[in-house]
């Protein structure tokens, strides 16, 4: 093997993991301040100051305020662990086994990072309007994914339709999901939804 295919192989390097640590730090100070001052309150020189970084180095990772917010890298486990599965999966299947295991890793102060990015976008406006952007976005994305393991087009009428499904499904279990045990919960209804969606519904 290569040097580059040694480092490959051994995973993200130590520039990769520093990069991933410093947008992890940016994005825990402006949740942060975005909760006790207010999102509009809040000015990126301030996020800046709280992660011990320059305002160029916040717009470097994150294009823009909103971004602070958005921006998470659970789209990109989950796009690697798809492409990970078995080949003998179907895109159902498939899908089902990578977003157990994608969001049953969130945990502890993860889950509460996430809990907050959802407050903050579903209650701040202009984070609303992003967040369609994106979830736009997730959709294709997961339509080239699935089509990719169904031998499809991204466009086909089926591979959209389950694209579609996926993000709703996963909407739908996580704002329905609250309380002490609410990652196992809403593990279990996006597992549960994923079922339903390979055998049929009972109604």
């Amino acid at each position: 093997m290569t040097e580059t295919e040694i480092s490959a192989a051994a995973g993200p390097g130590l520039r990769e993991r520093k990069k991933e640590r410093t947008r992890g730090a940016i994005q825990e100070q402006a949740i942060r301040l975005f909760r006790e001052r207010g999102y509009d309150e809040t000015t990126v020189e301030d996020v800046a100051a709280a992660a011990d970084v320059s305002p160029s180095t916040v717009f470097r990772y994150f294009p823009t305020k909103a971004d602070l917010v958005i921006y998470d890298d659970l789209d990109e486990r989950m796009f690697e662990g798809y492409r990970s599965q078995p080949p003998e999966l179907n895109a159902v299947q498939a899908l089902r086994a990578t977003l157990r295991s994608s969001f049953g890793s969130v945990l502890g102060s993860q889950l509460a990072v996430q809990r907050e990015r959802e407050r903050l976008l579903r209650s701040v406006p202009e984070l609303r309007a992003a967040m369609l952007d994106e979830l736009t976005r997730t959709i294709r994305e997961a339509a080239v994914l699935v089509a990719e393991r169904a031998g499809r087009s991204p466009d086909d009428d089926e591979v959209l339709a389950l694209s579609g499904a996926m993000v709703g499904l996963t909407i739908a279990a996580w704002f329905a999901t609250e309380g002490g045990d609410q990652n196992d919960r809403f593990v279990e209804r996006l597992d549960r939804g994923f079922e339903m969606l390979e055998t049929g519904f009972s109604f």
